[in-house]
């Protein structure tokens, strides 16, 4: 396989590996709730929902990440995704608690999708402007993008 090209996706591929690692642990938590037995199933359920509402979006997260990774910048699309792994774990956890403490991990994991949604629109548009009137925005799209993946770290 060639070295460039896998040095442009390198880090998708290891945010992608966490992310299937962290599905398994996902499934292997309901496997172990599921298990013991309760006289309520109160936490079960609010691990089995949990695990259900990740799954659905997970799809959605690897389409946004890789081509925003593919299509803009790899390195803020890598760094959305590992801040998307830790909201993602923190809504699970905050699932098994109190309905609140899942919501700040709701909310900011949707804000990383709508960062990653705008990469990958970005890198469409480009392309396309690209391949019809040759006009390539992609440095400065790069250059904008990695200046403003820093700013997801604030609350």
């Amino acid at each position: 396989m060639d070295i460039e090209f896998l040095d442009n996706v390198i880090f998708l591929g290891a945010v992608t590996v966490l992310s299937a690692l962290q599905n398994v642990f996902f499934a292997y938590t309901v496997q172990n709730e599921s298990v013991h037995p309760r006289t309520s199933n109160t936490a079960f359920d609010r691990v089995k929902v949990a695990n259900h509402n990740c799954i659905e979006v997970y799809p959605t997260f690897l389409a946004l990440l890789w081509t925003a990774g593919l299509l803009c910048s790899q390195a803020p699309a890598a760094f959305a995704g590992l801040l998307y792994l830790v909201v993602r774990h923190k809504y699970f956890v905050g699932y098994l608690g109190e309905n609140c403490q899942s919501l700040p991990g709701f909310f900011f994991g949707k804000r990383l999708m709508a960062f990653l949604f705008i990469m990958s629109t970005a890198g469409i548009v480009n392309y396309t402007t690209n391949y019809f009137f040759g006009i390539n925005f992609l440095f400065y799209m790069q250059t904008v993008t990695k200046a403003s993946a820093a700013l997801l770290l604030i609350p």
